[in-house]
């Protein structure tokens, strides 16, 4: 698989598009000016809503509001994250795919997709259950309801780790390159 990889790497670098991303001063530090700048979005936009999960965050404000405010803003940009990450990829091909750092960070990116999606999707399909304020949820002593709200804080939490872990694979890449 290495070989592979490395083969890949060699031809990837030979393209014209890697050798413009290359050659041309500005275009690598735009991208990662642009790709960093999106990953604080998304970053912050997730983690605003983990918080008010915790009610850490807008605790007069319902749960459903909050996603409605945040959420949507993640998918147009993790497009420009996917856009702006493949093309330093392609300007950089082995600084990324022979570097398990790299793999890491999208494993751990797939993690945060899937979890900001089942959010806004429990929360989109029963936002009622979201809505009630704290003294009503604790009045009804619901076990189901009371167990849903310990996962969703558990989520949460795990949510905002795999967040911190792909800021941190990240930055890690440039510090484990291969040869």
């Amino acid at each position: 698989m290495d070989a592979a990889l490395s083969e890949f790497s060699k031809w990837l670098a030979a393209t014209s598009l890697s050798h413009t991303i290359q050659t041309v001063g500005w275009i690598i530090p735009a991208l990662q000016t642009i790709h960093i700048l999106s990953v604080a979005v998304v970053f912050s936009s997730a983690v605003l809503v983990d918080f008010r999960i915790w009610r850490l965050f807008e605790r007069d404000v319902p749960l459903p509001q909050v996603t409605r405010r945040f959420l949507p803003t993640i998918w147009p940009v993790l497009l420009i994250l996917l856009l702006t990450g493949s093309l330093l990829i392609i300007g950089e091909p082995r600084r990324s795919l022979l570097n398990a750092t790299f793999y890491l960070k999208m494993a751990l990116l797939v993690v945060a997709i899937l979890l900001t999606a089942a959010l806004q999707a429990s929360i989109a399909s029963s936002p009622a259950f979201w809505e009630k304020d704290q003294s009503r949820r604790t009045a009804g002593k619901v076990p189901a309801k009371i167990l849903a709200k310990i996962l969703a804080k558990i989520l949460a939490t795990a949510s905002i780790l795999v967040w911190c872990g792909i800021l941190f694979a990240g930055r890690w890449i440039a510090y484990t390159q291969a040869g």
